[in-house]
């Protein structure tokens, strides 16, 4: 993987957003039926906050610690919005910034998703996944594995 290459050539542009306004049942509707982790809250195209499936996760066992109490936990999901659990203050990366800025990113922080910004609208999302997709799909040569042998010696 070229770290110098822009945060454009790994992002994912097709983003499944929601509004601060939404309940908490919105939420859940849509990590239940797509295979992501994080949702960017928009405000038109404002990014403003950014839902991960572990935090949505927290909050309802927050509430719930078995079976029973799921009619609980429904109510309060329709009791809540997504700005009431969202993260605030986030880091973001514009589409032509390079890719090792937003590993320094995860590095130092401990984000394992970043709002791809330009001019103010988001844009797209850079996540740890998305690099580590890259890299696993990567050929290793020959060369590679002997000079890895000889540098361990």
């Amino acid at each position: 993987m070229n770290v110098l290459a822009p945060v454009k050539s790994l992002m994912s542009s097709k983003l499944i957003t929601v509004n601060p306004a939404d309940k908490l049942t919105v939420v859940k509707e849509v990590f239940d039926e797509n295979p992501i982790h994080h949702i960017p809250v928009v405000r038109f195209k404002e990014i403003v906050g950014i839902i991960s499936k572990g935090d949505f996760l927290h909050f309802l066992r927050g509430f719930s610690r078995n079976e029973e109490d799921r009619f609980v936990n429904y109510a309060r999901l329709r009791a809540y919005t997504a700005e009431d659990i969202m993260t605030k203050g986030l880091a973001k990366v514009g589409p032509n910034d390079r890719i090792n800025v937003a590993l320094d990113l995860f590095l130092t922080n401990r984000f394992h998703a970043i709002p791809v910004v330009d001019q103010g609208d988001l844009v797209g999302i850079i996540t740890t996944f998305d690099i580590i997709k890259e890299l696993a799909g990567e050929k290793v040569t020959a060369d590679q594995i002997l000079n890895s042998r000889e540098e361990d010696e």
